[in-house]
């Protein structure tokens, strides 16, 4: 397949080196408006500097495109791919507001192309080893939820003529940017045991949010570097959610899943608790497999200590159902749960009042 980058910013090179390690693809061509950085990636990937996206579309002959352009232009970006019949797997988030998300499903499906979401969290080997057990009933009757993302990130990172921390193009903060990759791994595990849910349909019913700016006074930040919110499903189960830009140095990240019949946690790579009332022969090998320290940071300090191979097991799939001529797995409307977590957070944040998931 023939594969080209919308966006040349720091999570195009991951995207490049996913891509890179997947047998039969070929990375063509690059777009982004800059023409030292656009020139320098395509050398560095051997690849095609365009420097308008719309006639990379039209010149080159392309299977699909990713998106790696800022969170706010991520519309812009799928309806182009969409209009000539590519199809597209859209980094994190979606888009910055539902409505948005809502004209890149309708502008794909009209199209009858493919749109795909990234969120590698849920390609990280010990996250699907908790939904797993949540899908086979493990916790019994879920009863908490946790997810926390208590990280850093130093002035620098939202100083002057960077996207990141504007409303326009970041949406939010420290909850959409950074936690929102938790905020879909707690969703997905959840729903793992709620098989009434309809399709489409977010297993988060509603939420209560507060946000602050703590830790960044003067970078001229317009959004929340700190939030704690609590959720209810749609079951009953009850969650919490922690997520910060705010915190020096940066921790791991953690999650916390348990019920009368069970509890799990991770930290980031590392399983720190697998305990179940119903003892299954394979527990103490899936606990030595995740025993060990972790060996990334996650992004805790430093937006680009990850690793990419979870960005190369997400467009895997991807790649896998366009060559099946089915849905993948993690598409469109999956994309679109997070985000409206997100945003009745921020809702629930400005009106102080309880607020409902979309």
């Amino acid at each position: 397949m023939r594969v080209a980058i919308i966006g040349i910013g720091a999570i195009a090179r991951l995207h490049a080196r996913a891509l890179a390690g997947i047998d039969g693809i070929t990375l063509v061509a690059a777009s982004c408006r800059t023409e030292e950085k656009g020139r320098a990636f395509a050398e560095e990937f051997n690849c095609v500097w365009y420097g308008d996206t719309s006639r990379m579309l039209r010149r080159e002959k392309l299977d699909f495109v990713t998106v790696a352009t800022p969170s706010g232009a991520h519309l812009d970006a799928v309806t182009a791919a969409a209009r000539r019949g590519i199809h597209v797997i859209c980094e994190k988030p979606l888009e910055i507001s539902l409505k948005r998300i809502d004209r890149m499903l309708a502008a794909t499906s009209k199209a009858g192309v493919t749109l795909g979401a990234i969120f590698p969290q849920r390609f990280n080997p010990v996250v699907q080893a908790v939904h797993a057990a949540a899908r086979a009933g493990r916790f019994g009757q879920i009863a908490v939820a946790v997810g926390s993302v208590p990280w850093w990130r130093d002035d620098s990172y939202y100083g002057a003529g960077r996207w990141q921390g504007t409303l326009a193009l970041d949406g939010g903060g420290s909850l959409m940017n950074q936690s929102i990759h938790s905020v879909d791994a707690l969703q997905w595990i959840v729903a793992a045991t709620m098989p009434e849910l309809g399709a489409g349909e977010n297993p988060v019913q509603s939420v209560l949010a507060l946000t602050a700016t703590r830790s960044h006074p003067t970078a001229g930040l317009e959004v929340e570097d700190t939030c704690v919110a609590v959720l209810r499903f749609r079951n009953g189960a009850l969650g919490q959610i922690l997520a910060a830009t705010s915190l020096y140095p940066g921790q791991l990240r953690r999650f916390l899943f348990g019920g009368r019949d069970g509890t799990a946690e991770i930290v980031e790579e590392q399983l720190t608790a697998w305990q179940f009332r119903d003892a299954k022969a394979d527990d103490d090998a899936t606990r030595g497999r995740f025993s060990g320290a972790s060996t990334t940071s996650g992004g805790a300090a430093d937006p680009m200590a990850i690793a990419d191979i979870c960005h190369q097991r997400n467009f895997r799939e991807f790649i896998q159902a366009l060559s099946a001529g089915r849905s993948p797995s993690l598409d469109g409307r999956e994309g679109r749960k997070a985000v409206a977590i997100v945003t009745a957070c921020y809702e629930s944040a400005r009106t102080g009042k309880c607020a409902t998931v979309k």
